[in-house]
């Protein structure tokens, strides 16, 4: 339970000629949910891709990313031990895919299904396994563009769940949802965790603060201002 999953050490990363993280350090475990808080701007994108390998630190000596316990990763092994549902995802699916070829995409780390990707009978039973635990079945053949923001995000968690990964990471999954969809999508983030899945989500809405997140860590300019149980770090003065 204690296994690393994310290790950065001295961490530096610009963007824009400034640097978003500076000398960060944080380390991340199985069965450690968190929450990842802070305003926009102070690195809680920029420690996604960091994650999914998009983006790479300043090559220095004292730094370290090692994630799932290795320096090293070819980037389509990476991606299928990792779930991540982000808004820049639901931007790139197009209007006419189904919800079943959006789940099925992501097999291929792509975000729809083209002529030359192989998808066999296997990948079909197990999309169709996912979209039946989330309990969106029924939108199987339904396109994106007629589908609800709530409902369009539970297609983009059954795509992150193919893999069966070891760790789904949410960007602000409640954003431009009803109450209703946010409940529904609450419960289904909680519904994940109880399978084994270890949550990390990425917010600055504390409400997406489901009961099961043990620890918060809070950003601000590139930097941890405050990390700890829940309890403790939300009733901190500032």
């Amino acid at each position: 339970m204690n296994e690393p999953l994310l290790e950065l050490e001295h961490v530096t990363l610009p963007r824009g000629g400034r640097p978003v993280l500076e000398r960060f350090s944080l380390t991340l475990r199985r069965g450690e949910h968190t929450a990842i808080l802070g305003p926009n701007g102070c690195g809680k994108s920029t420690l996604i891709k960091l994650l999914t390998r998009e983006l790479y630190p300043l090559d220095r000596p004292e730094t370290r990313l090692r994630i799932l316990g290795r320096d090293r990763w070819h980037v389509d092994d990476l991606r299928g031990l990792l779930g991540i549902v982000t808004n820049d995802l639901l931007a790139m699916c197009t209007g006419w895919d189904s919800g079943r070829d959006v789940v099925l995409s992501g097999f291929f780390s792509s975000v729809c299904i083209e002529p030359y990707h192989d998808v066999t009978s296997a990948m079909h039973a197990k999309a169709d396994e996912i979209m039946a635990r989330l309990e969106i079945a029924h939108l199987a053949d339904r396109r994106v563009e007629e589908m609800s923001s709530g409902e369009a995000k539970r297609v983009l968690i059954g795509r992150a769940l193919v893999h069966d990964p070891q760790i789904l990471v949410l960007d602000e999954p409640t954003n431009s949802l009803d109450i209703a969809a946010m409940h529904d999508l609450r419960e289904t983030m909680r519904a994940l965790v109880h399978s084994g899945i270890t949550l990390v989500l990425v917010t600055h809405h504390l409400p997406d603060l489901i009961p099961e997140i043990n620890r918060v860590i809070f950003l601000k300019k590139g930097r941890i201002h405050r990390d700890g149980p829940k309890r403790e770090v939300l009733t901190q003065s500032a």
